[in-house]
């Protein structure tokens, strides 16, 4: 059995003291892939690293949050360009709007988010969509970015189900993660209701850990209790959802 992480910040500070281990243990706990999304500038090298130590099983995104889109953003952008154009990345990310913190930077987010579409209709490449409480604002530049290539993943979906359809029909497969573990969430009705062939599994790891581990530190071979809980709304065996999900990841990634 594989089950496929599609996005850990495996570089993390939170790991710094065991994560060798951490890792180590998702291999072991059958999660044999784990996609790896970058924040900003200062977290390439962390990146790099690991999957220079993991080519088989760890891939690298390249893209600037949401959430460190400051003055300076368009900077940032020419830094995280120059490794994107050196290429070996799977997809553009993680990119996208969050409005839940702060709207000081909503403009400069707009601008951040389309710059870096068009980074990944250039090079052919998938998009990883952060969107926190501004699926309106980015539905609104996807529809208007719209085209064949424009594809991607909503990372960590708590959505709507009409929401996720329509994000299904902007050609976007869903990222399911640890929320869709907790009790009075919501997101289980939805998945239940969800053609798996739409789906991807994901811890976000270091955040958001699945029951029984919620509030604690999140870490890639987690992903089994997600896992298992889409089984269970879905009525299948695990092994199904491995496959199923994993095969979507290829479909998505390219890998």
């Amino acid at each position: 059995m594989i089950l496929t992480d599609t996005h850990s910040h495996l570089y993390d500070q939170k790991f710094s003291e065991d994560r060798a281990a951490m890792i180590a243990r998702a291999f072991e706990d059958n999660v044999q892939r784990i996609f790896i999304p970058n924040v900003d500038q200062h977290t390439v090298k962390g990146m790099m690293d690991i999957v220079a130590a993991h080519p088989q099983n760890c891939f690298p995104m390249m893209g600037l949050h949401p959430c460190h889109v400051k003055e300076d953003f368009k900077a940032e952008l020419a830094v995280l360009k120059t490794h994107l154009d050196a290429g070996g990345f799977c997809a553009v990310g993680e990119i996208g709007m969050d409005l839940y913190w702060d709207k000081t930077f909503v403009e400069e987010q707009k601008e951040a988010f389309r710059t870096q579409i068009h980074w990944a209709k250039e090079k052919g490449l998938p998009i990883a969509i952060h969107c926190r409480d501004a699926f309106d604002e980015i539905f609104e530049i996807l529809e208007d970015e719209k085209e064949e290539l424009l594809r991607g993943v909503f990372h960590c979906f708590t959505g709507t189900l009409e929401q996720a359809h329509r994000a299904i029909d902007l050609n976007f497969y869903l990222g399911i993660g640890g929320v869709v573990t907790f009790k009075k969430a919501g997101l289980d009705a939805v998945v239940k209701d969800i053609d798996l062939k739409h789906l991807v599994l994901e811890t976000d790891s270091p955040y958001l850990a699945p029951s029984p581990n919620r509030g604690k530190r999140n870490e890639s071979s987690y992903l089994i209790h997600i896992a298992q809980k889409v089984a269970d709304l879905h009525e299948l065996t695990l092994q199904e959802i491995a496959e199923i999900t994993t095969e979507n990841s290829k479909q998505l990634f390219g890998s």
